[in-house]
């Protein structure tokens, strides 16, 4: 069974009254005893009521209220969501919730969520079931994973200033452990084994393959969208430097901006900005 466990906010949460180092401390090693034991789903806190918003629809025409809203004691300031065996497992779970929020004084409120099984069988249900097996189908994340003839280290710096990113994984061969092969990396042990680079809302990662194994990139492309046509077109000419274009920088029928190029390493990318309605 799951149940969301509602933490009802105060006069502290709906002023954005950070927590303190200790609330964080016990809440993580209560949150930690529910993923130890294997009932722990997700939980968030959620910021007060003036940084939100209700969505009030009269004969199916919505208006948008902004908060803050009245009634404290009506409003949520966080949630848990478990996964347990019935309600009093729940309970007494809850009932260990740490003593430093709120000064002891929290109000939650236990509800069990509804599962597809409680629901007469039915087209949409069967549509609902279908949808739920999609989103456990779908990866976390994606991204593309570059290989290197040697020069990775010098790609992903050059690739962190260009997209305004952080490296966040920088790992050569060398820094392997021992077990791993670490010592005998020989030629490759000025190498990147592993690199990554976060930018917006993108990841790259990538390292440098053993001479005998590199193969020059073929048969994709990195896809940015820049929203900026002349950030895109400056993005694109620094790419390019040292590269091949493949499709210059212009309009197309889809967009303001667009090109195709492989850069000084080897790595082929697409350039979209502005798209056309």
């Amino acid at each position: 069974m799951r149940f969301m466990v509602i933490r009802k906010a105060d006069a502290a949460t709906e002023q954005g009254i950070m927590p303190s180092e200790q609330l964080l401390t016990e809440m993580n090693r209560f949150n930690e005893r529910l993923v130890n034991a294997g009932v722990f789903v997700s939980g968030e806190g959620l910021r007060p009521s003036v940084d939100g918003a209700r969505i009030r629809f009269q004969n199916g025409l919505p208006t948008v209220v902004e908060g803050p809203f009245d009634g404290t004691e009506t409003l949520v300031a966080g949630y848990t969501i478990i996964q347990v065996r019935d309600k009093q497992e729940a309970l007494e779970w809850m009932q260990q919730w740490p003593k430093s929020d709120g000064n002891g004084n929290v109000e939650l409120e236990l509800r069990r969520m509804f599962e597809l099984e409680d629901f007469a069988p039915g087209e949409a249900i069967e549509q609902e079931r279908t949808l739920c097996e999609r989103l456990q189908r779908q990866p976390s994340s994606s991204c593309s994973y570059l290989n290197f003839n040697g020069n990775c280290r010098e790609a992903f710096e050059l690739y962190e200033r260009l997209l305004g990113g952080k490296i966040e994984k920088m790992i050569g061969f060398a820094d392997m452990p021992p077990d791993m092969g670490g010592e005998g990396c020989g030629a490759m042990a000025d190498g990147v084994m592993h690199a990554c680079l976060s930018f917006g809302g993108g990841t790259l990662m990538g390292s440098d393959a053993p001479a005998d194994r590199y193969q020059a990139p073929q048969g994709f492309y990195v896809q940015l969208h820049i929203d900026s046509l002349p950030r895109a077109k400056e993005l694109f000419n620094a790419l390019a430097e040292g590269g091949t274009v493949h499709m210059p920088f212009g309009e197309t029928f889809w967009a303001e901006g667009f090109g195709m190029l492989v850069d000084a390493f080897g790595i082929p990318w697409m350039i979209n900005s502005s798209y056309k309605a």
